[in-house]
């Protein structure tokens, strides 16, 4: 056991995160596949799939919201628990593991509270429409009462991967998602719930993964158990862990002030075709996003573990190895979209109109997408050494700095300008994936320097 818990400061650097790295980018493939199979399932519905699929898109914004909670604690909390992994202090790495499960808990009551007093409010705001209204009302009433099991899921199974347990984080996501495929046709076809029984077949199958991230963390088989004792948030180790999950909370929930703003502007120049667009799109993003993202989780304890350890060489050699997967990675998305746009549009929908209409949108929207894998292994590391100011200020550009106002500037500058929406987000990742990059390397440079001056002394 004492040897299993050195492995990420031992392991050859290379196979460590090639063994960690798959389990999390599987998860990640899978967990695409349970946040999109509802739309899948919901856009075939007959008659009225697509004004229902557009319903349940205006949705993403607040679910969205609801996934950054998680992340503000856990996104901060698991490496802060790795990097106390790395200095041999796993009592700390418990006390920080129980404070974010109190937390977690405290947010999803208040959270679950403010959705179902005013969901119907919330819906109209981020952009529902008299046509989509009652599907997105309906979709949101059942969700909401899960809200609980999607906080600890997505927020105390965090601290799964940061001991290096990726496979047992993989499980958590396949059986969720296999439940969600499951009882999706039953619920939405079998018993002709529609949209009721897509939300309901998804809190079903996060309740289900919840129990097995606590049964795991409770049980014997891990390094970091969550006790009784450790439950009381310690403030001086929890706001640490908040300030570093910050830059992961202003992504996420920036989505849905940036969703918003597309829809709005989408449904003034295109109408509700143009918005379900947007859902397809959003989609598609999430299947490009994901497994890169799963490459730097997996590539994280080791990242946070070494530089608690302030093991210089294994930080500097991970990097480069999670930077040139992403990129790889990055690019064969991009390449399978400019390709092959309409395979990807018609996933989600039979309506050939709305197929036709994504393609175009599809190739805009992702044009830029093969250069994204060196804002997702930058921005991974900054949040893995526990760099929170670079990782905020790189969110913030991306998003408000650029991305927002460019949904608004682009329309005035195309003809098209239902197109010069969609084309905001390649301008802003151009300039943000630029700008991160020469900041990475400057900062990048001064931790590794500070770590090299403290094995001197």
């Amino acid at each position: 056991m004492d040897q299993d818990k050195e492995m990420l400061g031992t392991a050859p650097v290379g196979k460590l995160l090639f063994k960690l790295a798959i389990p999390t980018v599987v998860a990640q493939l899978i967990n695409m596949l349970y946040n999109i199979v509802d739309r899948i399932f919901i856009g075939h519905m007959p008659e009225d799939g697509s004004l229902a699929l557009t319903g349940v898109g205006v949705c993403m914004p607040i679910i969205m919201i609801i996934s950054a909670f998680a992340a503000l604690v856990s996104s901060g909390g698991a490496p802060k628990a790795s990097i106390s992994m790395g200095k041999g202090d796993y009592s700390s790495a418990e006390r920080i593991l129980g404070g974010c499960f109190s937390l977690q808990i405290i947010i999803s009551a208040i959270l679950t509270a403010v959705l179902l007093i005013w969901n119907r409010d919330l819906l109209l705001m981020f952009g529902a429409s008299e046509n989509t209204i009652e599907y997105a009302n309906s979709y949101m009433n059942v969700y909401a009462l899960g809200t609980v099991f999607v906080q600890l899921t997505l927020g105390i199974g965090a601290f799964i991967t940061a001991q290096g347990f990726t496979k047992i984080s993989m499980l958590t996501v396949v059986i969720g998602a296999v439940c969600n495929i499951i009882l999706d046709p039953i619920f939405i076809f079998g018993f002709d719930m529609g949209v009721k029984g897509a939300a309901l077949a998804t809190i079903i199958s996060q309740a289900v993964s919840c129990i097995w991230v606590l049964s795991f963390l409770c049980g014997k088989n891990t390094y970091l158990k969550l006790k009784a004792k450790n439950l009381n948030i310690d403030i001086k180790l929890i706001l640490p862990c908040i300030a570093l999950g910050m830059a992961t909370f202003i992504m996420q929930s920036s989505e849905s002030v940036i969703s918003v703003c597309y829809n709005s502007s989408l449904y003034k120049y295109g109408g509700d075709i143009a918005v379900g667009a947007m859902t397809i799109l959003t989609s598609v993003m999430q299947f490009a996003m994901l497994p890169m993202q799963g490459l730097a989780q997996g590539a994280q304890p080791i990242l946070s573990y070494n530089y608690g350890a302030k093991n210089k060489d294994r930080v500097k050699k991970t990097f480069k190895l999670l930077l040139t997967a992403c990129l790889c990675f990055s690019f064969a998305i991009w390449a399978g979209i400019m390709l092959f746009p309409k395979i990807f549009a018609s996933v989600f929908t039979p309506d050939a109109a709305l197929i036709e209409f994504t393609a175009n949108a599809l190739r805009i929207y992702c044009l830029v997408l093969c250069i994204f894998g060196i804002q997702t292994a930058c921005q991974m590391t900054f949040v893995s050494i526990g760099y929170a100011t670079c990782s905020i200020i790189v969110a913030i550009v991306r998003k408000f700095v650029l991305l927002l106002p460019l949904i608004y500037v682009m329309p005035q500058l195309i003809q098209d300008k239902t197109m010069g929406v969609y084309s905001a987000e390649p301008v802003a990742d151009v300039i943000a994936v630029t700008f991160t990059a020469i900041l990475f390397a400057v900062q990048f440079k001064k931790a590794l320097n500070s770590l090299a001056k403290e094995e001197i002394n």
